[in-house]
């Protein structure tokens, strides 16, 4: 996929931000952005961004508008076609998510639209399901704008590490950092998700996930992995490459 997007990405800074924007709003439209991987799509272009195959405010900028275009149809759609739409099976087999959202909208709607962007699964139903719920616009503009403007770098971030991780030299010390790297990455991820499953321990549900991640061991997993995750931020930033890894990410994000 990366060689493909590289081809298509490349060839002027005209043709970059109308595919990006391409990418981002199929990618974010309603329906459509469930049979898609968004996260491997954008983590691609991020990795083109950090080897500076791709300008990195060139992609940002086609990001926010390819997502505030599918946000704003996809909440168009939800509000002409309600009832067509609860009859679709696709939508039935997400009926669960579906109704979490329904009720995160109603409860918060500024931080379920806000949130809905960042979170995988729900990208491309939150605005669909708030035009189903008539939420007014005005409501649902806000949030999402925020959302939208920052929503790609969050996104191309990962990408870009490895992007620029690809240019630290080939020597016994560049592959040692590169784990490094790769593994407060993973490490990063795991620790946020931990976090927030135990910020929302008053609201565990009933899945296998949740009856084998019981409350204790929740709090067991989510200190570990902040302190092998403090452990190896501490040995990545005394490794001998890091200056080198910083210099060319500053030059990456400087354009």
């Amino acid at each position: 996929m990366e060689i493909y997007l590289q081809q298509l990405v490349t060839q002027s800074l005209a043709f970059t931000l109308v595919i990006v924007m391409l990418l981002v709003f199929i990618e974010s439209l309603a329906l459509v952005g469930l049979l898609l991987p968004g996260t491997v799509i954008m983590a691609s272009l991020g990795a083109l961004i950090g080897s500076r195959q791709v300008d990195f405010y060139m992609a940002w900028i086609g990001g926010i508008f390819g997502g505030l275009l599918g946000d704003w149809l996809s909440y168009f759609i939800g509000r002409a076609f309600k009832k067509p739409l609860h009859r679709w099976p696709l939508l039935k087999k997400n009926q669960r998510m579906m109704d979490k959202i329904s009720h995160a909208l109603y409860q918060h709607s500024f931080i379920a639209v806000l949130l809905g962007r960042f979170i995988g699964p729900t990208r491309p139903l939150v605005p669909m399901v708030a035009g189903m719920m008539y939420l007014p616009a005005y409501r649902f503009a806000p949030p999402n704008i925020i959302a939208c403007l920052a929503w790609p770098p969050v996104y191309f971030f990962p990408g870009i590490l490895a992007g620029v991780a690809i240019d630290i030299p080939t020597t016994d010390n560049g592959v040692s950092f590169k784990w490094l790297l790769f593994t407060a990455i993973i490490l990063i991820w795991l620790t946020l998700w931990l976090s927030w499953r135990w910020w929302r321990e008053d609201k565990r549900g009933s899945d296998k996930l949740t009856r084998w991640l019981s409350p204790l061991k929740l709090r067991l997993l989510s200190l570990l992995s902040w302190l092998a995750l403090l452990i190896c931020l501490y040995h990545l930033f005394q490794h001998p490459l890091m200056p080198v890894f910083l210099r060319l990410l500053w030059n990456v994000l400087a354009g």
